[in-house]
């Protein structure tokens, strides 16, 4: 077993296969702000924030949130819908909790969006605490929503690990001095994460818990 004694999980890539919900959130913000986004491959937006995103198209911050806002509405509505957990995601959370580590999200949605797409896809109950940004720029990185977590009472004196899909979840443990396991079934993969050195890299939902629990 490796010496940890609390978790935390990335959602979008790492929980949650959301990618088909967030795409086409993102090309009908992009059509409705009249920027054209054919030939770029939007699956390097699935993971990062919304602002960062966002930013690399518009200039202006009132543009930005603008955008912000938009993706928002329509993802509530529809998007947010469109996902499925992994296989063997709930197994992995439970056999995890059964340990008796303790379990937290560490994502870049707002609390307030991933908490009910949690509940809906039955993973809320598995956490003991749900971690996500704040809807303004007060605590919008990984690195911000990490620190958060771990900022929680039952969290101190425990020594965590992130686990996430893409270089933004590996940027941001490392920010926060943790250690960091790669989720090579998401959407960034072994050449995305490996520069980064996670301590372990798994395959699927099963070999994360397998490779934790010994």
């Amino acid at each position: 077993m490796l010496p940890y004694d609390a978790v935390l999980f990335d959602v979008d890539g790492t929980l949650l296969d959301s990618a088909p919900g967030i795409l086409s959130t993102l090309r009908e913000v992009f059509d409705a702000m009249g920027t054209d986004v054919s030939g770029v491959d939007l699956m390097r937006y699935v993971g990062p924030p919304l602002r960062q995103t966002f930013a690399e198209y518009y200039d202006s911050p009132a543009e930005v949130e603008c955008a912000t806002e938009l993706y928002r509405a329509s993802y509530a509505a529809r998007g947010c819908h469109i996902c499925t957990p992994y296989p063997g995601a709930a197994e992995m959370l439970r056999r995890l909790k059964d340990a008796g580590l303790a379990l937290c999200t560490a994502t870049c949605k707002p609390t307030h969006v991933v908490r009910p797409i949690l509940e809906e896809q039955g993973l809320a109950p598995l956490f003991d605490f749900i971690a996500g940004a704040s809807m303004d720029q007060s605590r919008d990185t990984k690195a911000d929503v990490i620190r958060h977590a771990l900022a929680q009472p039952f969290m101190q004196g425990r020594r965590a690990l992130m686990v996430g899909d893409r270089r933004d979840d590996m940027q941001g443990a490392a920010a926060c001095g943790l250690d960091a396991a790669a989720a090579l079934y998401g959407y960034g993969g072994r050449e995305e994460l490996a520069p980064f050195g996670p301590v372990l890299c798994a395959e699927s939902c099963r070999q994360l818990a397998d490779l934790l629990l010994g």
